[in-house]
């Protein structure tokens, strides 16, 4: 029997032929009416402008249920989702499981990240969402300029450094930012929650299929620039494609989608149905599909050395060195065993980088039954996660 994995390309093929159709569940009035203020927590939605035009939305949630409305005194911590995912991954356990809710009932000044592409982040300053050009980025441009231009408005908004937390897609960005010297003047810690770097040990065979198929570059090359594109065709083409394949079994929806998560509620699954998938673009897609394939961890390959060094100045893409990452950044890693993206000897090859970061400023938490989404959806997350994440956060 297969196993059952998380993958990009699965994800948004599943997905799409689950709800019959791309459809964006997000409530029309927006993540704060729709999700917070249900819940009885005052929610602000501000935006953010990049420096290559994106405009994104952001939320923020500045006391708890109980707590003092003044945020003067507190410290601010931005969330940042995973792939085709936004802001409401964080909102949609009860308050009282849900990382976002929990830390505003703690006392922190909750900001909540969209990335470009997300219903709540498609704006631009001179390009439509339906242009092509609006979707010409990667992971490399959300390390480039949107993670730094979240930073910097919160610290603007708060006077104060941020903490962080990342999901899957969301740590990634920050590792490449970090490894690069970004947000050295903004960023107080980071928690990586299912991290994401090297994917070359991912042991998802439906994960290696998409990626070794050249599903995302076909797309790319048939003019296809937002994903998952629109239509119930191309969403049950890409399911059809990718169940039939030997040993491939999809019937189990959610362990097929994110590995088999142990401690996430039907309640809570369906609730995530409703929120995704969000878009991000074809070529992101791409390059996730290259880190598969080589194992590696560099900036997006044009493939040919004549446009690589057009735009890199040099024949092959330029490599994220994870061992260039400050050693006195606080860190905290958040990893599972049965999760088949980020995978253990994936984190492991990364957490190798890291041998010399300062013993003190990284702490590990593993949990043998945790896959993907656990860490941001089980219901127990509250007391394996969140609670060694709090005192991380205390002690930074």
């Amino acid at each position: 029997m297969a196993k059952y994995a998380s993958n990009p390309l699965l994800l948004v093929a599943l997905l799409c032929a689950f709800a019959a159709a791309r459809i964006n569940c997000l409530d029309q009035n927006g993540i704060c009416k729709s999700l917070v203020e249900t819940q009885g927590y005052t929610c602000e939605d501000h935006q953010v402008t990049t420096e290559d035009g994106y405009i994104l939305g952001l939320q923020r949630i500045p006391s708890g249920k109980s707590s003092n409305n003044s945020t003067a005194q507190k410290l601010p911590v931005l969330l940042q989702h995973g792939l085709m995912g936004d802001a409401g991954s964080w909102l949609l356990n009860p308050p009282d499981q849900a990382l976002a809710f929990i830390l505003a009932d703690k006392g922190f000044d909750v900001w909540l990240a969209n990335a470009r592409g997300t219903q709540a982040s498609r704006g631009h300053k001179s390009l439509n969402n339906i242009d092509p050009a609006y979707w010409e980025w990667t992971w490399d441009q959300l390390a480039a300029y949107d993670l730094p231009a979240f930073f910097n408005y919160v610290n603007n908004q708060t006077g104060q450094k941020v903490h962080y937390v990342g999901h899957s897609l969301g740590t990634l960005s920050v590792l490449a930012a970090l490894s690069q010297q970004k947000l050295s003047t903004t960023l107080r810690s980071a928690a990586l929650l299912c991290p994401v770097a090297y994917l070359g040990q991912m042991s998802t065979l439906l994960g290696r299929i998409s990626a070794q198929s050249y599903t995302a570059e076909g797309l790319y090359a048939t003019g296809v620039r937002e994903y998952p594109p629109p239509g119930e065709a191309a969403a049950q083409n890409l399911e059809t494609f990718l169940c039939s394949q030997p040993g491939v079994d999809c019937s189990n929806f959610m362990a097929a989608v994110t590995g088999p998560n142990c401690c996430i509620t039907p309640t809570s699954s369906i609730l995530l149905f409703q929120h995704i998938p969000q878009s991000t673009s074809t070529k992101n897609m791409v390059h996730m599909s290259q880190m598969i394939r080589r194992g590696t961890i560099t900036m997006f390959d044009y493939v040919l050395p004549a446009i690589n060094m057009q735009r890199y100045n040099q024949l092959t893409p330029p490599v994220y060195n994870m061992a260039s990452i400050p050693k006195d950044v606080p860190l905290f890693f958040g990893y599972g065993g049965r999760d088949e993206l980020s995978d253990v000897n994936d984190v492991k090859a990364l957490l190798n980088d890291l041998r010399d970061h300062d013993k003190d400023k990284l702490v590990e938490q593993y949990i043998e039954e945790y896959a993907h989404m656990d860490f941001i959806m089980a219901g127990n997350a509250n007391q394996k996660v969140y609670d060694p994440l709090l005192t991380f956060f205390g002690q930074n």
